[in-house]
């Protein structure tokens, strides 16, 4: 019977060797390589999770939409906890690598797992950016920039709330993410 932490390292490693071919076939986003718009999640589990979206949540990961600075949920947010992909659960980001950097959304130093999200070239507006997306369910969580915190390794990737949906740490347990406690101790 295969263990769940064998299974885990399984699956790390068939996502490493996915991003390795993607850097060599020249794929800045994991949808080139699977196919323009697929994700990790069964169709029907993403289908249905869209369905349950507001407006603004479907506009910002299904359509690359921005929201508002300063009038979004998770701006100024200073709850210890993890945020979790509104589109498919994966944990992506934690309050112990969140900061204010002014700019009216939350922002981070570092993902939680960087196998969890992707950078693809985006030219869109006018501007050349690093748009960042979630790997399993290809949702659009926001843009990275070279300006955040050197001592934390001057990444600051600015996420929308609405592509985000906020675990307290007194209810990881409780949600299923639990594993994640240690992060907190």
């Amino acid at each position: 019977m295969w263990r769940r932490s064998t299974i885990k390292i399984f699956i790390r490693r068939i996502r490493v060797t996915t991003r390795i071919i993607a850097v060599i076939r020249g794929v800045t986003h994991l949808s080139m390589l699977i196919g323009k718009g697929d994700s990790l999640m069964k169709q029907e589990d993403k289908a249905k999770r869209l369905k349950e979206l507001n407006d603004l949540q479907y506009k910002v990961t299904q359509e690359q939409g921005t929201e508002s600075p300063f009038k979004n949920e998770f701006w100024d947010n200073e709850q210890p906890g993890i945020y979790v992909d509104i589109v498919s659960g994966k944990p992506l980001f934690s309050s112990l690598d969140q900061y204010d950097a002014g700019c009216g959304w939350p922002s981070f130093t570092k993902p939680i797992d960087p196998l969890e999200v992707l950078e693809k070239r985006d030219l869109s507006h006018g501007m050349i950016r690093t748009e960042v997306r979630s790997v399993d369910a290809d949702s659009h969580l926001g843009h990275i920039f070279p300006d955040g915190p050197r001592e934390s390794g001057g990444m600051r990737y600015c996420i929308n709330s609405a592509a985000l949906r906020f675990v307290p740490k007194d209810a990881l347990e409780e949600a299923g993410y639990g594993v994640y406690l240690p992060l907190f101790e």
